[in-house]
This record gives C-alpha cells, sequence and structure tokens, in this order.
C-alpha cells in the first residue's frame, strides 16, 4: 500500500506576487521595526555580561545563561511557532510576539537576581521567536520573486544595525545608568513596533491544517534537552544528568524525523532537509553562527578582563562588526539575485575568517585601531555571507512552505549562536587562563570551515 501523497494548502497562491510602491515601504519598515526590537536587546545583554554578573553576584559562566536562556527559548520555539504561523498568519503571530516581547523587557528590568533575569529572558525569547519565526516567510511575500534577494539583504541590514546599536546604546547607558536601563528601552521602542505592525504587515495566506501537537511537543524537547545537557556538560555540572538530557534530547529528535517523514506540513521540515540545495545552505549557517557566536560571547571578555578596557570602550569596539556588516549592505543588495550564494557567501565567509584568526594574532598591548579595523574585516565578511544564503534557503523551498524555511533560516542562526555559547562557556569552565584568546582562534576555524561547505555548492552545481 503506498503511502498518501503530501499535497499543499489549498488555500496557498502559486506565486508569489510581493506588494508594490509604498504598500511594500511601509510593510518592509514594520518587519524591520520589529526585527530590530528582537536583536537589540540580545546584543545589548552580551556587551553588559560582566556588569551583571558583578551585580547579580554570578560567575562569568554563570552569566551566559543570560544569553543561552533567551536562545534556548527562542530556539526550542522557532518551528512550532513557525507552523503556528502558517496556520494563524504570520503577521498575526508577530504582532503576538511584539507584545510578549514588551511584558519580559519590563520582567527583565525589575530582576533582583540571576534566576529570575533568566526567567524573563525565557520570555523574551519566545516573544523573540515569535517574530524571528515569520520574518523572513514575511518578506518573501513582500517582495516578488525576482527580488528576494534585495529583501534579505535589507533584512541582513536590519540585523546589523541592531547589533551594531547594542553595543554602542549599551555604552551610552552603562556610562550614565546601571544596567536595567538596557530592557527599560524595549517599551517604546516595542509600542512603535507594534503600531507599524497593525497598521503595514501584509495578510499572507493560511494553510488548513492544524499544527501537529505532538510534533511540537517532540520539537520542544529535542532542542530544549540537547540544550540543557550540552550547557552542563559545558559547565562540568552533574555529568551523569547531562549525559541523559542529551540521550533524551537525540530521541526525541530521532522519533520526530521519523513521525514527521511523510506528512504534508511537518514541525521539522525533513521534506525541505532532503533537498541538497535547502540542506547545504542551513548547514552553512549554522557553522557561520557559531563562528560568529564565539567571538561575540567572548570578545567583551577579551576586553575587559584581558586587556583591562572598560564597559563602555568594550562596546564601542565591538561596534566596528556590526558596522562592517552594513557597509557590505549596498553591495549585496545588488548582486543577491545574480550571483550565486555559494561565491557570495564563500567570499564573506573566508573574510570573516580571516578577521578572526587576525583577532586571534593581536599583539599583548593592542592599539584599539588595531582591535577595530580586524573586527570590522570580520563584520564586512559576515554581511557577505548571509543574505546570499538565507536567499539559498528561501528559493529552495516551495512558496507554500515558506513558513517552514522561514523557520529553518532561523533555527541555524539560533542553534549556531547556542552551540557558540556553550562552546564558550566550555572554554571558560576548562580553560580559564588564555580562553578569551583561544575562542577567537575557534572562531576562525569554524568560519573557514564553514567557507568550504558553501564553496562545496559550486562543485556539484546546485548553488542557488
Amino acid at each position: 500500500m503506498t503511502p498518501p501523497q503530501p499535497q499543499p494548502p489549498t488555500r496557498q497562491p502559486d506565486q508569489p506576487n510581493g506588494l508594490h510602491g509604498p504598500a511594500r515601504n511601509w510593510a518592509m519598515l514594520a518587519v524591520s521595526l520589529s526585527v530590530f526590537l528582537a536583536l537589540l536587546d540580545y546584543a545589548i545583554a552580551n556587551v553588559a555580561l560582566p556588569d551583571i554578573a558583578r551585580d547579580l553576584r554570578a560567575s562569568s559562566s554563570s552569566s551566559i545563561w543570560i544569553v543561552n536562556a533567551y536562545q534556548m527559548a527562542s530556539l526550542v520555539s522557532l518551528l512550532p511557532l513557525a507552523a503556528l504561523g502558517s496556520r494563524v498568519g504570520f503577521a498575526r503571530l508577530c504582532r503576538a510576539g511584539i507584545l510578549l516581547f514588551m511584558v519580559a523587557s519590563l520582567l527583565c528590568a525589575t530582576a533582583t537576581s540571576l534566576p529570575v533575569l533568566a526567567g524573563a529572558r525565557v520570555l523574551q525569547g519566545i516573544g523573540g521567536a515569535c517574530i524571528m519565526s515569520v520574518n523572513i516567510a514575511l518578506v518573501r511575500f513582500i517582495y516578488p520573486q525576482a527580488e528576494i534577494g534585495r529583501g534579505m539583504a535589507l533584512n541582513g541590514l536590519v540585523v546589523a544595525l541592531g547589533v551594531a546599536l547594542g553595543p554602542t546604546a549599551a555604552a551610552g547607558i552603562l556610562t550614565f545608568a546601571s544596567w536595567p536601563w538596557l530592557f527599560w528601552i524595549n517599551l517604546p521602542l516595542g509600542a512603535v513596533a507594534l503600531g507599524m505592525a497593525f497598521y503595514a504587515l501584509p495578510n499572507t495566506p493560511r494553510a488548513a491544517h492544524m499544527p501537529d501537537i505532538t510534533g511540537s511537543v517532540l520539537c520542544v524537547v529535542a532542542f530544549g534537552a540537547c540544550v540543557m545537557g550540552g550547557d552542563g556538560l559545558a559547565h562540568a555540572q552533574n555529568w551523569v544528568s547531562a549525559l541523559l538530557l542529551l540521550a533524551c534530547g537525540l530521541m526525541a529528535g530521532a522519533w520526530l524525523v521519523r513521525r514527521e517523514a511523510h506528512l504534508a506540513q511537518p514541525i521539522m521540515p525533513v521534506d525541505l532537509l532532503r533537498r541538497p540545495d535547502f540542506a547545504v545552505a542551513f548547514l552553512t549557517g549554522f557553522c557561520g553562527f557559531v563562528a560568529s557566536n564565539f567571538y561575540i560571547v567572548s570578545m567583551p571578555f577579551t576586553l575587559h578582563d584581558a586587556l583591562g578596557l572598560s564597559s563602555a570602550q568594550t562596546g564601542l569596539l565591538i561596534t566596528p562588526w556590526p558596522i562592517g556588516i552594513i557597509l557590505s549592505a549596498p553591495v549585496i543588495r545588488r548582486v543577491a539575485d545574480r550571483i550565486s550564494a555559494g561565491v557570495l557567501s564563500s567570499i564573506g565567509l573566508g573574510l570573516t575568517a580571516s578577521g578572526f584568526f587576525l583577532l586571534w594574532q593581536l599583539p599583548a598591548h593592542p592599539a584599539l585601531w588595531d582591535i577595530a579595523w580586524r573586527t570590522a574585516l570580520a563584520g564586512w565578511g559576515f554581511g557577505c555571507f548571509q543574505p546570499p544564503n538565507n536567499r539559498a534557503m528561501m528559493v529552495a523551498a516551495p512558496l507554500h512552505r515558506a513558513g517552514g524555511a522561514s523557520g529553518m533560516v532561523q533555527v541555524a542562526r539560533q542553534a549556531g549562536q547556542t552551540v557558540g555559547a556553550m562552546g564558550v562557556a566550555a572554554f571558560f569552565t576548562f580553560w580559564a587562563s588564555g580562553a578569551n584568546r583561544e575562542c577567537l582562534l575557534v572562531a576562525g576555524c569554524v568560519a573557514l570551515f564553514a567557507a568550504l561547505l558553501s564553496a562545496s555548492r559550486l562543485l556539484v552545481g546546485r548553488a542557488a
């Protein structure tokens, strides 16, 4: 007996026409504001880790939970929320995410202990996942097929602006106020983003099916148990429990993949991962973000603790990373729809790896300019890598799977960032002396591997 063949939802159009004129501009502004809100606080929290750890009497390795709590909550909920967005509408889920993010920011600002702050960051992560799981899908409906690369480049520019202004805003705020004000600023920003989301986001086709509840639970268990088990190993905390959690997560993941293998709208997009062009782009994105978070999480400690710089100087010296991404955006926007991801992403990741290796080779007492230009080079390369690779994932998926593809774009980012943060925690736990510099070496090696993986698309002729 042959299994039933997957059928696309009946209410999906065959091809996206996109929006035009002012409607497109307003819609992209709404998407940009929501993405900016979700990313700004992540970047701010990274820079403030040393200050938060001191005020809450937490160790450096434990304080990374401020990052990991957000990342884990976002990661485990991305795919279920992407499926939910396909059912209720991408715009509606984005609005709900903005509102939840604002409530969680209020709880972060009033937290008085590390566990309370981490719990509030979990809620922030879920709110951020509501936004990030559907933002790429919204871009695909805002832009026509031939111009998706432009939309991806603009989205990447907004991501870079969020990361760029995070350290700068943190430096300014920490100069005059305490770290809770890093979270208070989300309330007015969120109000503006929410208003624009109600005004301008387009209505998108809604899938006829209901999300798979069992698959959603398995997805949460698989990602959550793997992350918590990996974090336990990274912090050398209760090895037996950590290994059991890892085993539980892997078994749940295997069950999930087997269950979803023949579904038309799987929570875990097994159907998309069977496509070689999609799978290579996903793995390239994952490795790229592992490398970036080895840099992003460890660099504030390198600057603050190893080089003795102030919090304000630390924030300013991380800023060239996103500035490099911003400066690459005009170039990538022009060529992302004409030159393959196998070329653009490989070159970009090669430059990122070079920047990380140069930072690893910094002298013991470097000039500030020596830090800044190396960081900018790595950031410029990273900006060249992201939009073409994201575009490759989206165009490899059929339109009725836009939600799943958008979720996987964010899973590549969030999973890579989470693994990178856990890697830094492991270095701090097991190799406290000199761990900061060695993290930069690992970042360079992983970025170089990602560049080679991206270039493999040229060899097999499957570049998007």
